[in-house]
Parts: structure tokens; sequence; C-alpha cells
């Protein structure tokens, strides 16, 4: 059992959350759904309180606690990507209903905010010749969503 859990808070929408992002990732599932026992102030009695999900192998708890409590840019969860195309699929998914940020930054459309990270800008930035990684940081600073070609190019100077 996982001993440290996230605990996401939605307004409602816990269940469409934790089934849009499974539907994301290999390793991920749906692993229990909780309808509250009793009224609660975020909803009556049978409504979905918390869903138990796994994303990516990690176990998550989404939770309709109501609107207190939106989400921030405070707290972001990285995607780490292998080549272009996942970057590109995850990145329209995301978008859809949500909003561009910068610099492979995302926001999905309940407001939780992501990082869609290709592995080789992470390699590019820890490049021990210092002046191709501050290319890299420097082109992917221009970028909204990371292009590996681009960081490419512009590490190579």
């Amino acid at each position: 059992m996982q001993k440290v859990v996230p605990c996401l808070w939605f307004d409602g929408d816990a269940e469409a959350a934790a089934q849009f992002y499974v539907s994301l990732l290999p390793d991920s599932s749906i692993d229990g759904v909780l309808k509250s026992p009793a009224d609660t102030p975020s909803g009556p009695a049978g409504t979905v309180l918390t869903v138990d999900f796994t994303l990516a192998g990690a176990k998550y708890m989404g939770l309709n606690g109501g609107p207190q409590f939106p989400f921030t840019e405070a707290v972001s969860f990285q995607i780490y990507c292998e080549n272009q195309a996942e970057v590109d699929r995850l990145w329209a998914a995301f978008a859809d209903g949500g909003s561009e940020v910068a610099c492979g930054w995302i926001k999905d459309r309940w407001g939780l905010s992501w990082q869609i990270v290709p592995t080789r800008l992470m390699e590019l930035l820890n490049d021990p010749d210092r002046e191709r990684a501050r290319r890299a940081q420097e082109a992917m600073m221009q970028m909204v969503k990371i292009d590996i070609a681009e960081i490419e190019r512009a590490a190579k100077g």
C-alpha cells in the first residue's frame, strides 16, 4: 500500500476528472468510488464523495469537497514524455476545456496544473556543457508547448 496518497479537491467532478486522467496514461485505473452515506456540505447522501484512482502506478484520491478550495499553480503534476507525439497527445487532451500557460505548463478543465515535460528537455537542461543547457532553457522559456526539435536546435547553437 502506498503510504502517502495525494487528495485532490473537486467541486463535484471528482469522478469525471479521475476517469479523464486514467484514460491518458498506462498503468492507470479507477479503484473505488465511495458514495456519501450522509448529507455533506458538498452534496446529499448517495452522491459521489471520493474516487480512489491509480495514475501511472501512483495512488490518488479525488474528493468532491465543494467550491471552497479551487486548484492553484502552487501544486502541479509533471508528466515525463518520451517523444513529441506523446507531448502532443497529452497537450491536446489537457487543452480541451483547459488553458495553455507557458513553458510546458497547462491547466486542465478543472483548473489543475500539469507540466508536460519531454525527457529530452531534462537531459539538455542537465547537459554538462552549460552553454548548451543555457540555450535549451532560453528556447524553452519562449515556448508554451515544448517542441523537442526546436529545443535541440537551440542547444546546438
